[in-house]
């Protein structure tokens, strides 16, 4: 039995869980090349729509398909998903969702490496690893389209949310 909730506003509570429950994204783009996914660490950073807040250098295919739509001055259009590897299809869990995907920069740049840092403590306790991750870039995925898929409240159940 499908059962499909749809709000416009504030994202709901259960998309925002399911977001916090995981740390990896895998994340899909296009460029002159074509579609291609990457795998990335995510932190979540609260606001009436959640964001995404990922570390990628300039150098790697994604880093720079990001920083040419950056350096146009818009956003890179991305599509994603979240979920937990190994799940039983009667309970497999997990969110998609499309958006924008942005260089962080100043203040905001401030704030999205705080987030990181409280989300993977790991990256400020070694200190050759934080050092080199703060020269690198820091992007921000925007949603503005989340999808929660979750077998376990009932096979097919989702939950929607769209941007404002």
């Amino acid at each position: 039995m499908t059962t499909t909730a749809t709000t416009e506003g504030d994202c709901p509570d259960a998309i925002r869980r399911a977001l916090a429950a995981h740390t990896t994204l895998t994340l899909a783009y296009t460029d002159d090349e074509g579609p291609q996914a990457c795998a990335v660490l995510y932190a979540t950073a609260d606001g009436p729509a959640p964001s995404l807040v990922l570390v990628t250098a300039d150098s790697t295919r994604h880093g720079r398909a990001f920083a040419r739509a950056a350096d146009a001055g818009d956003g890179a259009r991305v599509a994603f998903t979240a979920q937990r590897d190994g799940q039983e299809w009667t309970a497999l869990t997990g969110v998609q969702g499309r958006g924008s995907c942005h260089r962080l920069a100043g203040a905001d740049r401030a704030a999205g490496w705080r987030t990181y840092l409280e989300r993977f403590p790991f990256v400020a306790a070694d200190e050759r690893l934080g050092a080199a991750l703060e020269r690198t870039a820091l992007w921000e995925v925007r949603p503005t389209w989340l999808r929660l898929i979750d077998n376990g409240r009932g096979f097919g159940h989702k939950e929607e949310w769209h941007a404002p």
